[in-house]
């Protein structure tokens, strides 16, 4: 036994691990480059692939797909609900541009009836200033009438006592028929 111990390029131990010492010992390098594991790893790489493939397929992708989906119904009720929004939009400019121009026309309506009315107001305050006028102008033109009708008795009367004192200094005598005679004929001519 005393030989096993003292082994001493440890072909004790290889031998223990059931290991060949000299295969140990080429065997220095990458694992995966080693041609004879090769089925091996194809083997579980395809496993792997598979079982990668199977919860992409039953968990992840499903779960994507709704997502997805959810996200397409939510920008299509959006999308809807934008253009509903602008037929809202372009209904409530309509009924804007149609109760500005309502408007229009009723500010118009009032401006020509409020135009009417004063003119009405204008025609009636015309006439009676008119008739006014006329009654004032009447009243002037009698006035003026009893004025000059006035000046022409104070004319005459002026005029037959100038016409008298003229005969009287002149040395003459006249009657007062005779001086009012040739007054009035001087006055009508």
């Amino acid at each position: 036994m005393a030989t096993e111990e003292t082994d001493t390029n440890g072909d004790g131990l290889a031998d223990a691990l059931g290991v060949d010492s000299h295969s140990a010992g080429e065997a220095v390098g990458m694992p995966q480059l080693d041609f004879s594991s090769f089925p091996n790893q194809i083997f579980w790489l395809v496993i792997t692939l598979v079982v990668i493939y199977l919860i992409l397929n039953r968990i992840a992708l499903p779960r994507i797909a709704s997502v997805l989906a959810d996200r397409a119904g939510a920008i299509s009720n959006d999308i809807a609900a934008a253009e509903d929004l602008r037929n809202k939009a372009v209904e409530a400019e309509a009924a804007y541009d149609k109760a500005l121009v309502d408007a229009r026309a009723e500010a118009q309506k009032i401006i020509a009836d409020a135009k009417a009315d004063i003119q009405k107001d204008l025609d009636v305050a015309t006439s009676h200033a008119e008739a006014e006028i006329a009654a004032k102008t009447a009243e002037s033109e009698s006035r003026i009438a009893e004025i000059r009708d006035g000046a022409i008795d104070s004319v005459r009367e002026v005029a037959n006592d100038v016409a008298k004192e003229i005969v009287s200094v002149l040395g003459q005598k006249a009657d007062a028929n005779t001086i009012k005679a040739a007054v009035e004929q001087r006055i009508k001519s």
